[in-house]
């Protein structure tokens, strides 16, 4: 269970700032881009890419604001991380139980609220193999509960410095921390509690985390598990061809102005009237950042 943030947790922050900030910048070669679009006061959730184990580390100890993160509880279990974490502004949580995501969000409301600087990966767990996963809502729900701004972050070299599984870090290795312009979810404010627009929002910040990292984006959710096989496929079965053949039928979800409009089973269907309509529709509408998340990065650099 998780209490109320107590002057414990974040206590030695700038001690172990103070201490960390230049061991870092000895040890490793940072380069800082945007930092000017975290605000200089007023609670802002930071949402960075996670591919390393010390990129809990790297942010709070770059930047001159404090910056609060919730972990997970197995911390406090660990003799070598008891300590250090609460110290650095951890805020120590049981995730075991129904409602352990919504303890979480209610004490990151609490640190917003107070004006201060959230930090939550948007992916849930650290990547094992170095691409950006699909987003969890979570930062979007904060967002709309304090109308704090969204800071998309973007890490690049962090894995290097700590590949997974590695049990010391590599010295002297470039890191590259970019800070996106702010995302605001004020036109958003009248629907805070529509799950369309938890959505619409977090697929915007893991874009604007895909540009500035560089990262190959997969739709699918972060796992620790070791993800099965897929089986090749057999005589008969249907599989998407390279000219982009769609195999089975596919369900279309039209938006509009941020209303869903309708669906169809655009595969299947035998009345041309649902069939031209919905294609109207899609012509019209404007693509979501869902789609901007399928295209090529920009960023060469």
């Amino acid at each position: 269970m998780i209490g109320p943030v107590t002057e414990d947790v974040g206590k030695l922050y700038p001690v172990a700032k103070a201490v960390l900030t230049p061991l870092f910048r000895a040890s490793w070669r940072f380069t800082i881009e945007g930092a000017e679009h975290v605000p200089a006061t007023g609670p802002a959730v930071l949402c960075p890419n996670h591919t390393s184990v010390l990129d809990s580390f790297f942010v709070p100890a770059l930047l001159p604001r404090r910056v609060t993160y919730v972990g997970k509880a197995e911390y406090m279990d660990d003799w070598k991380t008891r300590k250090l974490f609460p110290a650095l502004g951890m805020i120590p949580i049981d995730r075991t139980g129904g409602d352990a995501g919504e303890r979480a969000l209610a004490t990151a409301q609490r640190v917003l609220e107070n004006g201060e600087l959230f930090g939550i990966y948007p992916e849930g767990t650290r990547s094992r193999d170095g691409r950006l996963y699909r987003g969890h809502t979570g930062p979007a729900r904060l967002a709309l509960r304090t109308g704090a701004p969204i800071i998309p972050i973007g890490l690049v070299g962090s894995r290097e410095v700590m590949p997974p599984d590695a049990r010391f870090p590599k010295l002297r290795r470039a890191v590259t921390i970019r800070f996106g312009e702010p995302i605001t979810v004020d036109r958003y404010l009248d629907r805070a509690d529509d799950h369309l627009v938890y959505r619409q929002i977090i697929d915007e910040v893991m874009y604007e985390i895909r540009e500035l990292s560089g990262q190959e984006y997969v739709n699918e959710y972060a796992s620790k598990k070791p993800r099965p096989a897929v089986p090749a496929p057999t005589r008969g079965d249907e599989v998407r061809a390279a000219d982009g053949a769609r195999s089975g039928p596919e369900l279309v979800v039209v938006t509009v102005n941020g209303n869903r409009s309708g669906a169809a089973d655009r595969s299947t269907s035998t009345v041309p009237e649902l069939q031209r309509v919905d294609e109207d529709v899609l012509a019209a509408s404007t693509p979501s950042s869902a789609d901007l998340l399928r295209r090529p990065v920009r960023r060469t650099s």
